[in-house]
Order: structure tokens, then C-alpha cells, then sequence
């Protein structure tokens, strides 16, 4: 399992841009067709969103990798 943390002061990332971050696709184009396509879960549930706002907690899984989205360590 992967794991993204979010930087302070950004409290979400869009599901989009999640994917192209992580390069698990190689454009946004890319990453929009395959959440259209149903390619993509949150949460355990199919997710159609392209801008689907994840925050902390959140889990999604694509072609057999799972991402973990975890906030920033307060100091």
C-alpha cells in the first residue's frame, strides 16, 4: 500500500490529480478516462468523480494498487 500525505495547508487533492501525482497514469486525460470508466474505487466504492475532493482517512484503489491519503504530522 501507498500512502500520500497531504501538506499543510491543503486540506483535500482532487482524485485527478492524485493519480497523475503518483504517475500511475501519464496524463490527466488518462487519469479522467479511467474514473469515468469505473476503473477507480474510494472508499471501497466505484467513484465517477474526476475532481472527487480526498482527504485524510481516505483509501482508493486502482489497477491492484491501494493509496492511503494521510494528513501532515502537527508539530
Amino acid at each position: 500500500m501507498k500512502e500520500f500525505t497531504l501538506e499543510a495547508p491543503h486540506e483535500y487533492i482532487q482524485l485527478n490529480q492524485l493519480l497523475k501525482l503518483l504517475n500511475l497514469v501519464e496524463t490527466g486525460g488518462e487519469a479522467n478516462q479511467s474514473i469515468t470508466e469505473g476503473l477507480v474505487k474510494v472508499n471501497g466504492a466505484t467513484e465517477l468523480q474526476k475532481r472527487k475532493k480526498l482527504r485524510p482517512g481516505d483509501r482508493i484503489v486502482f489497477e491492484e494498487q491501494t493509496i492511503l491519503i494521510k494528513a501532515e504530522a502537527q508539530q
